[in-house]
């Protein structure tokens, strides 16, 4: 997952930590796509492989999510952030006939998942970053319920989830960045839940300059250009936090809105390129901004229009 990772678990111990670092870096060890060895690397270079069963439940529930949004996240779109050098860091803007050409292999449902047996079309490959950290999450915090802890924080490179509250008693309090700038936007109370961001200020390289960041839009071979700039996702799964805050962004805030009164168990942060900040109607009593002048820029989303 190449990121750094913290702990805080109230009532805790070294081993438990401990136990915590070995399940993180297994996991890692499986889904990583460029350690030799692992289940996502050995599938890439075979176009088949038989995977181990964590790799097989969040390859199959990655599908599901990737189905969910109509592609909007798209688990096969590894080609491309290659191609833009997202993965090497040497980066360049590809030829448009090469992203026409590596888009005819992005399509999640070209993906054969018979139980452990994963099968990709021939120059396929697939990235599990899009969700690998949410899972990842999920697993420890069930790891600490079965050790009986019941309050911790974990913030797995961006990813944060909240088990439980403080030791006061008081919900978590999870800052939510400007993607402007390096300043605070606004800070979220939450307890037993998720609150993951994604934002094109994350990763990023200037061309000529064009800003061009690591948010790919499957549908185009492209970065993302949905006149959003950051996407926060609170929920109770880490997984689908993960899934939607790249999703989301990628939708653009119109189809975000109405996917968000279908299915109505997630709420959302959204920022566009104008600084607007929108939040669903679920964040108006948990949602505070860090500038009192940032009130005026902030919008409630209704669940009826």
């Amino acid at each position: 997952m190449d990121t750094v990772m913290n702990v805080k678990i109230i009532g805790g111990d070294d081993n438990l930590l401990k136990q915590i670092e070995d399940q993180i870096n297994g996991l890692e060890n499986m889904f990583s796509t460029t350690q030799a060895g692992s289940d996502i690397y050995m599938l890439n270079q075979n176009g088949q492989a038989t995977v181990g069963k964590d790799t097989e439940i969040l390859l199959n529930k990655a599908l599901q999510l990737c189905a969910k949004t109509n592609g909007a996240l798209d688990v096969s779109i590894y080609p491309i952030v290659t191609a833009w050098g997202f993965t090497t860091g040497e980066y360049q803007v590809p030829e448009p006939a090469k992203i026409n050409q590596l888009l005819a292999k992005v399509d999640y449902r070209k993906i054969t998942q018979n139980q452990a047996v994963v099968s990709l079309e021939e120059n396929m490959k697939i990235d599990l970053g899009s969700v690998a950290k949410g899972y990842t999450a999920d697993k420890i915090v069930e790891f600490l319920k079965e050790n009986q802890i019941d309050s911790a924080l974990l913030n797995l490179g961006g990813n944060v989830h909240a088990l439980g509250s403080k030791s006061d008693g008081s919900p978590w309090r999870i800052a939510i960045q400007d993607p402007k700038g390096d300043n605070i936007l606004g800070v979220v109370s939450v307890s037993d839940l998720a609150v993951v961001t994604s934002g094109g200020y994350e990763r990023y390289f200037e061309d000529n300059g064009k800003l061009y960041w690591h948010i790919m839009d499957p549908k185009t071979g492209y970065p993302a250009s949905s006149g959003l700039i950051s996407v926060s996702i609170i929920c109770p799964s880490g997984l689908y936090a993960d899934a939607l805050s790249t999703s989301l962004f990628i939708k653009g805030l119109e189809e975000s809105t109405a996917f968000w009164r279908k299915h109505r168990d997630f709420e959302a942060v959204f920022v566009d390129e104008a600084s607007n900040i929108y939040i669903t109607e679920g964040l108006e009593n948990i949602f505070a901004l860090i500038n009192s002048d940032d009130n005026q820029k902030l919008k409630i989303i209704k669940g009826q229009p």
